[in-house]
């Protein structure tokens, strides 16, 4: 099956998860294609969509909104899962909660699932206004991201979709 990942990341973090469910799902013969979601994407040439963004200030990034808002009917006639990226912190990541607007999101896509992801912060990489941000906000400095889990919801999504050609009995 063809899939597309139509991702939003700020700083490379949410993108890098992206690219390793599209290892996995290659590695079962899927064909993914990784695509950031402001590059006027066809969707109708897939059979399958993950759509993910990073959460900054408690809500996904608003080119992944407007992607989701300018493909609503195409998203709607295949499997959509969606994915965020952002909590911070070792245990007990911060912030807790869903984005805000996931509802809206889960509705205009009847996406079958939402996972949250925790993130990854290199302060050396923000700009002034996002370093003070997350000096005010106390936000720990790490690559928090647990791949494990983000290998295994990409299983949970290949078990859901039909077996590729390629590899079927």
């Amino acid at each position: 099956m063809n899939i597309l990942i139509a991702v939003a990341s700020r700083h490379g973090s949410t993108h890098d998860i992206a690219e390793v469910y599209a290892q996995e799902l290659r590695h079962v013969g899927h064909v993914v294609d990784v695509r950031d979601v402001d590059g006027g994407l066809a969707i109708e040439h897939y059979g399958a969509v993950i759509v993910g963004s990073a959460i900054y200030m408690g809500n996904w990034l608003p080119e992944a909104r407007q992607f989701v808002e300018h493909n609503q009917a195409a998203l709607t006639n295949v499997p959509v899962w969606l994915f965020s990226s952002g909590p911070l912190g070792q245990g007990d990541a911060q912030p807790h909660g869903e984005p805000a607007h996931l509802a809206e999101l889960m509705q205009a896509t009847h996406a079958r699932e939402h996972r949250i992801f925790v993130g990854k912060l290199d302060k050396s990489n923000l700009g002034l206004g996002e370093r003070l941000i997350t000096r005010m906000v106390k936000a720990p400095e790490g690559d928090f991201r647990d791949w494990e889990a983000i290998r295994d919801w990409a299983h949970e999504i290949a078990d859901a979709l039909p077996a590729p050609a390629a590899v079927r009995a």
